[in-house]
């Protein structure tokens, strides 16, 4: 049999894994899946939450040396190609479970084959989301304006990508906790945020962040928070649509009232649960 098969039949027949490895996204460190651990630990599962590249340092620190020209320089392949060396010294293929842009890292992972199931959370949309029937239909411009316009701040053309961005208390409010108690927002910027780098996002307009809908691949969920301001659900829900193409498992899930921090927001509980079942059903 060619090994032109294997894709088709990896999609087809799954082989249940105990080990999670989750994987952050943008300004954040492996302290936001916190209660994610504590979640899926006694569950029987074995979880991982390894730091981006030269991230593995307190985030006092990684807000002290801002403006840090290291972390200038990291990059989305970068990223990618680093938890893919971390899931080759495991003993078994992961399950992967991204938030923001480590869902679409994620998402590029498992169309790798680099581990057995997926599940992104309120993902950075690939590159091959944007198409023109997206963009010319009038109905999605409210949530695609708004797309651009608080995702702007870290992709505008105009400064140079060297440059880290440090996010502000108000930009956090807005985009990561709407919605949340004052308090709860401001003491969650103090626990969780650090400064990013400006060439990750700038990347995942480029090829590097490209998904075949069309091929197979293990199975996957796309959870959207309903009150995502920062990646409106629209996104996810049009990714879930072009994944139907292929003959791979793609389910999407949306949550109310959710926001794009939705890990440590009241209500997390009731997406982890949902998580936890689906993955039971799914046989991953």
């Amino acid at each position: 049999m060619g090994n032109s098969t294997l894709p088709q039949q990896l999609a087809q027949v799954v082989m249940p894994s105990k080990t999670l490895l989750f994987i952050h996204g943008m300004y954040l460190t492996p302290l936001c899946w916190e209660h994610w651990l504590d979640y899926f630990q006694p569950k029987g599962y074995r979880c991982i939450a390894p730091p981006w590249p030269d991230r593995n340092r307190p985030i006092r620190t990684l807000r002290k040396i801002h403006p840090d020209p290291l972390l200038g320089r990291l990059t989305l392949s970068r990223v990618v190609d680093h938890y893919a060396s971390l899931i080759h010294m495991l003993e078994e293929k992961p399950i992967l479970i991204g938030h923001s842009m480590g869902g679409l890292v994620a998402q590029i992972l498992l169309q790798r084959y680099e581990a057995i199931g997926g599940i992104a959370i309120n993902s950075a949309p690939p590159r091959s989301i944007f198409t023109p029937t997206l963009i010319l239909k009038k109905s999605n411009w409210p949530q695609l304006k708004k797309f651009i316009k608080l995702n702007w701040p870290h992709l505008n053309p105009f400064i140079s990508q060297s440059e880290p961005v440090l996010m502000t208390l108000d930009r956090f409010q807005s985009t990561f906790v709407n919605g949340l108690p004052e308090e709860k927002q401001q003491s969650a910027f103090e626990r969780y945020v650090v400064p990013e780098s400006r060439r990750v996002p700038a990347e995942a307009l480029t090829k590097a962040a490209a998904i075949d809908f069309h091929s197979p691949h293990p199975p996957l969920l796309l959870v959207a928070g309903a009150n995502d301001q920062l990646i409106p659900p629209l996104l996810s829900e049009t990714a879930c649509e072009k994944y139907r193409s292929s003959p791979a498992i793609t389910d999407f899930k949306e949550f109310p009232e959710l926001a794009h921090f939705l890990l440590v927001q009241p209500g997390w509980e009731e997406v982890a649960g949902y998580i936890a079942t689906w993955l039971a059903e799914k046989g991953v």
